[in-house]
């Protein structure tokens, strides 16, 4: 049977696989916009890739339209430590997940470029998840602190980030389609975004800053009621003024305006899927955007993983969405380590399984450092090398310390910032011995 290291490895090499299919580098380049003649790029970036993104299109612009800085202008706005080297875009780094005053001041100079915009130009819009924390403009009556306190309860209550962003959206100033609506009449606008979202639903990557809005204020108003009742209340009346809805489908508003993914989880789980099969391995691929209690998941995953287990396959089981953790505990993690630990206790040390739980943005939950870690590692031996050291892994779970266990063991996965942004990545891998392999 293939050791647990070079298990480890082939999981390590995954994860960089659906990293790099990802990368601005990658997808954006031949999906640019040229300018119109006399007219300017206005370049607005937002979100975890918006680094990596405003760099690559800084760079086409300046090499393949010749564009300097009177033709040239925009500002991106990324999460702390996500920030990337340019010659003429500025760069502002914000807060993640929390939105910071940071964020509110560079937003506001993003919403001041859009509406400063001439017929010729041209405003094109790099969008990644984490936008929605990074563009942050509170509709009036609402401050700051009232955006991070409603926050930090819809991160910790188990809602989908569908239904975060839903919220966000009617207490915003340029989410929800207003910041296409920031523009003057006849602007062009074209968004290319990289996807962190199940379903590749267009209007929740970054809360949807310009594209029309299917949710309503009831809508987010159920939502408060159900996952945040004791939130200010400045927000509770900010979703009763009818002044908040957001532009609807139709809106005329919106002629003029382009919207494209570059780059989404199913490549990214493609490109891993090429790594297993050069590695004599099955893919299995299970979906790119579940969701649901990562425990929960990881527990249906450790059944399935065991099942191809006793068929004497040589597979590995490939996933992407986005977990959700209702936190109970007072310690350290996010869904992708949760889902890790869950699964070791589930697993249970069965031989010849191991898993890579990882966020591709290079983070899973955390203070917001840009060096928390990702993810973690999962081997036979993890539940022995903790038992061993006197850890008891339910213990652990059961107050969301996620982090803390594997930072015992030493199986945090730490890549620092990828500055791109798929969405989670998981890859649980199952060997069988050397003799039943054809």
């Amino acid at each position: 049977m293939t050791d647990a290291a070079a298990l480890r490895g082939t999981l390590a090499d995954m994860f960089t696989a659906a990293v790099d299919a990802a990368r601005a580098e990658t997808c954006l380049p031949a999906r640019l916009p040229k300018p119109v003649d006399g007219g300017r790029i206005l370049l607005l970036a937002a979100g975890k890739a918006g680094g990596a993104m405003i760099e690559v299109a800084e760079r086409v612009y300046m090499e393949r339209d010749g564009l300097g800085p009177d033709r040239l202008r925009g500002l991106c706005v990324t999460r702390h430590g996500y920030a990337r080297p340019t010659s003429m875009i500025e760069t502002v780094e914000a807060g993640h997940p929390v939105p910071d005053q940071a964020g509110i001041d560079a937003t506001r100079r993003t919403l001041d470029l859009v509406a400063g915009a001439a017929p010729q130009d041209h405003v094109v819009v790099l969008l990644s998840g984490g936008g929605s924390a990074n563009w942050i403009a509170p509709v009036d009556g609402v401050s700051l602190a009232d955006k991070q306190a409603v926050t930090r309860t819809l991160l910790r209550s188990g809602a989908t980030i569908d239904e975060i962003n839903t919220v966000r959206r009617h207490l915003s100033r340029i989410k929800g389609g207003r910041l296409a609506a920031a523009r003057p009449a006849g602007v062009a606008m074209t968004t290319l975004a990289v996807s962190d979202v199940p379903r590749d639903d267009a209007v929740a990557i970054a809360s949807g800053p310009t594209l029309p809005d299917p949710t309503t204020l009831a809508d987010a108003r159920a939502l408060v009621a159900r996952y945040a009742p004791g939130a200010p209340a400045a927000i509770h009346a900010a979703l009763a003024d009818p002044a908040n809805e957001t532009p609807k489908p139709g809106d005329p508003l919106f002629e003029g305006t382009r919207f494209e993914i570059v780059a989404r989880p199913a490549l990214s789980l493609e490109a891993a899927s090429a790594v297993a099969r050069a590695r004599g391995f099955e893919p299995v691929l299970l979906g790119d955007s579940l969701e649901g209690e990562a425990r929960e998941v990881a527990a249906n995953h450790a059944r399935l993983a065991r099942q191809l287990a006793g068929e004497g396959r040589r597979a590995v089981l490939l996933s992407g969405g986005e977990l959700t953790v209702t936190i109970s505990g007072d310690g350290r993690g996010g869904p992708n380590q949760e889902y890790a630990l869950a699964l070791a206790i589930a697993l249970d040390g069965a031989p010849g399984i191991a898993a890579l739980a990882g966020d591709t943005d290079g983070t899973d939950g955390g203070s917001g450092s840009a060096d928390d870690p990702a993810g973690a590692f999962v081997d036979p031996g993890t539940l022995g090398r903790a038992r061993a050291a006197g850890h008891d892994a339910a213990a652990f779970l059961a107050r969301n310390d996620s982090t803390g266990f594997f930072d015992h063991l030493g199986d945090l996965l730490r890549p620092g910032p990828t500055y791109t942004n798929v969405n989670d990545f998981r890859a649980v891998i199952i060997d069988k011995p050397e003799g039943c392999r054809p």
